[in-house]
């Protein structure tokens, strides 16, 4: 020991020169000393003369110079690995791994020889302090709740973050005062809202209470100094008006013959401060600046009863305060909290909180699974907060082998995330195997549907490339970029997948209108007006489900238009065929001479119910009824065709093959029943079609054949192809179903 004291002094005295000031040489000195005795048996002589030849290589070589904000780094990891081996453990691999990592981090000597001089377990403490100290350069959003999560991801094992949680503790001590303002307030918001929850999840309640007292004091040093004054007690003074409030207490509860345990503290300045926050108070409005708490050891059925026995025997002592009363042992809190607080009048004047509770109540707010966190107010996960209460299990029981345990606990909490940021330092959380595309939809929809790539880290990445922990993601757009169906087999998140194939239906939509409106012209063209029903009839003759697929087909020209053309004319006659109607013989072709009618259209075909033998059919494509304007045409088989007036197919006709057209009209009533097609459009909402039906069903000859419905969630289109007997009962019809609560608009079509 003797050799390793003298081998470790002269390193200290053979950098005093230009590396210490005095000030620093005489703390080296001292916290070399404390470090040998401490890891006496633990640290084996071949280690400290490796670490000191790194060291004094290092230092000579310049890779251990003072930072850019003064700090000196060999002092600063010797100040952590002495309060490790204080307040945490003597360990060995924890030890060396604090001391040894800057060497690597300036680049001195590469991880491998870590591993080889000193083995996996300090290399892979060393390798995990040098993937947390890569997020320091990201400029990131530390108040995230994420930040905390990959900090874990990247520490690996958890003495990482006990090593970070020391090290934070010591630098929050050295900046006190510190020139860079800058400096002083980065480190302490990272303190509060990083370092400190983990020390409190871990346990480390000392060293949290510092950091958040210390936070307070940098970042506002009037309210620390104005809370710290008003106390005016010292530390042991305010121990000893513990003392003295628990004893008369003490003295009643071992008449009871209860079994307890009693503990007393003081709250910490960062702790008043909240409350005084809360509750719009000074200091000296805060009913709890004492707090007591009484642990009793009872059976599970006798715990109620003796938690208020403690009650009445501290309320007989101590006058109490009725509006801070809260039984939480009635009625538990949700988390599972329970227990019985009172704050108390106590000697001096002052207020002082007393909470009492059993050893199990005691156990479910101090381990239980998130419950004592949230109680808190820290927000936690339970696979987190029930690791990390094991780890805590671990510090607290404080046996010889603790850090063999805690060294067999990694830190794989988030294996199945990934988190990553954006090149302002913002965090985002994605799932494990996201890609840049997914990242892009997860900042704003329109950066996903222009991306055509990123910038990870400075290199270009295509849109497929899996997302790693830690990567910086700047996403690169094209204004005119849109959403693939391929994007689809590029991402895991669901908003990525809804909102691309979002993109994807509005762009088929799109299509579709196009090809509508492209039918619609082509039909136009050869004067034949479309019937939508007609073109639903023949989509599975062409090959589609749907409308919509069809006419996506027409616009994308993967579908010749004579073809729809020969399918169209193939469905009409099919219709025609169908449709059972009236057939009559040249015995009934009645002719009637009108005088006010050019001599060539002199005859007129006469159809009525006593018609027969005529070869006439009533035309599909504008399905006439009785009561409607006709005209018939001979078609090229001799049967007569016979027409609405105002069809445009007759019109067509009519100039084409004026010698094949023959004036037709009506002769009484038939008596049967016609096809008509009626188009109703309104309020897309339950029961519409069952009031539609119900109106045509109440109608005296007439007679529903079929009906298609479409919707978009808004708006209905419906179609009816009804048999009727007449104009006049269409019309009839009309009326009423406009007259229904939702539909908007009814029209007769061809």
């Amino acid at each position: 020991m003797l050799t390793l004291l003298s081998d470790l002094h002269f390193l200290v005295l053979m950098t005093s020169n230009d590396y210490f000031t005095s000030g620093e040489q005489r703390e080296m000195q001292c916290i070399v000393r404390q470090l040998l005795s401490r890891l006496h048996g633990i640290v084996s002589q071949q280690d400290i003369r490796q670490v000191y030849e790194l060291v004094h290589a290092a230092v000579t070589g310049g890779f251990l110079d003072r930072d850019d904000n003064g700090i000196n780094p060999l002092l600063h990891q010797a100040r952590t690995a002495l309060m490790l081996c204080q307040n945490i453990v003597a360990d060995r691999s924890m030890t060396l791994a604090t001391i040894l990592y800057p060497l690597c981090h300036n680049d001195f000597i590469p991880e491998q020889q870590i591993y080889k001089q000193f083995g996996d377990d300090v290399a892979r403490l060393v390798h995990g302090l040098l993937g947390v100290s890569r997020l320091y350069g990201r400029q990131a959003a530390i108040v995230d709740e994420n930040y905390q999560k990959l900090l874990l991801t990247f520490a690996d094992d958890i003495r990482v973050i006990i090593i970070m949680i020391v090290d934070r503790v010591v630098m929050m001590r050295a900046i006190n005062h510190h020139p860079n303002e800058t400096l002083v307030h980065d480190i302490s918001m990272e303190s509060r809202y990083l370092y400190a929850p983990l020390a409190h999840r871990l346990g480390l309640y000392q060293l949290k209470t510092e950091l958040e007292d210390l936070s307070l004091k940098y970042l506002n040093r009037r309210v620390y100094t104005q809370i710290a004054n008003k106390l005016n007690e010292t530390k042991q003074q305010r121990e000893k008006y513990v003392a003295d409030f628990i004893a008369p207490i003490r003295a009643e509860l071992d008449k009871t013959g209860l079994k307890y345990e009693m503990k007393g503290r003081t709250k910490s300045i960062n702790s008043i401060w909240n409350k005084m926050k809360k509750q719009g108070v000074d200091v000296s409005g805060i009913f709890d600046l004492f707090a007591i708490r009484i642990i009793l050891d009872s059976a599970p059925d006798q715990e109620k009863r003796d938690c208020w026995l403690a009650y009445s025997i501290v309320t007989d002592i101590y006058r109490a305060n009725p509006s801070r009363h809260k039984d939480w042992i009635t009625v538990p809190k949700s988390n599972g909290y329970e227990s019985l607080h009172i704050t108390v009048y106590g000697p001096d004047d002052k207020w002082v909180e007393v909470q009492i509770r059993t050893r199990r109540m005691d156990e479910v707010a101090e381990r239980g699974l998130a419950a004592h966190w949230r109680y808190k107010g820290i927000k936690s996960e339970a696979n987190l907060d029930g690791w990390m209460n094991s780890v805590r299990e671990v510090l607290e029981a404080g046996s010889a082998g603790q850090m063999e345990l805690i060294r067999s606990m990694h830190v794989n909490l988030y294996d199945k995330e990934v988190f990553v940021f954006t090149p302002r330092g913002d965090l985002f959380q994605l799932p494990r195997g996201a890609s840049v595309l997914d990242f892009a939809f997860a900042v704003h929809t329109r950066v996903g549907q222009q991306c055509v790539g990123a910038r990870v880290d400075g290199k270009v990445q295509r849109l497929n490339y899996k997302l790693r922990n830690g990567d910086t993601i700047e996403v690169l757009t094209a204004s005119t970029q849109t959403p693939k169906q391929d994007w689809l087999a590029y991402v895991v998140t669901g908003k990525a997948r809804n909102k691309i194939r979002q993109a994807l239906n509005e762009v088929r939509m799109h299509k579709a209108e196009l090809g509508k409106e492209l039918l619609q012209r082509r039909f136009k063209n050869r004067k034949i007006e479309l019937d939508e029903a007609t073109v639903s009839r023949m989509l599975k003759r062409l090959g589609f489900k749907t409308l919509t697929d069809f006419y996506v087909a027409l616009n994308d020209e993967q579908l010749d238009i004579n073809q729809v053309f020969a399918q169209y004319d193939a469905q009409l006659q099919r219709q025609e065929e169908a449709t059972q109607l009236p057939q009559g013989t040249a015995e009934d072709f009645v002719l009637h001479p009108k005088a006010n009618e050019d001599a060539h259209h002199d005859d007129i075909l006469i159809i009525g119910d006593n018609v027969k033998g005529i070869n006439y059919r009533l035309s599909k494509c504008c399905n006439p009824i009785y009561g409607d304007r006709i005209v018939g045409f001979v078609a090229s088989d001799g049967a007569i065709k016979i027409h609405r007036a105002d069809c445009n197919n007759i019109k067509h006709l009519r100039e084409r093959y004026p010698y094949r057209i023959i004036r037709s009209a009506w002769s009484g009533k038939i008596g049967k029943q016609f096809a008509a097609t009626l188009r109703v459009v309104g309020k897309d909402s339950i029961g519409i079609v069952a009031n539609i039906t119900s109106v045509i069903n109440k109608m005296g000859d007439t007679q529903l054949r079929n009906i298609s419905v479409s919707g978009n969630g808004a708006t209905f289109e419906g179609f009816l192809v009804l048999g009727i007997s007449s104009t006049a009962l269409l019309d009839e019809l009309i009326v009423k179903l406009q007259n229904l609560r939702g539909v908007s608009l009814v029209e007769r079509r061809n």
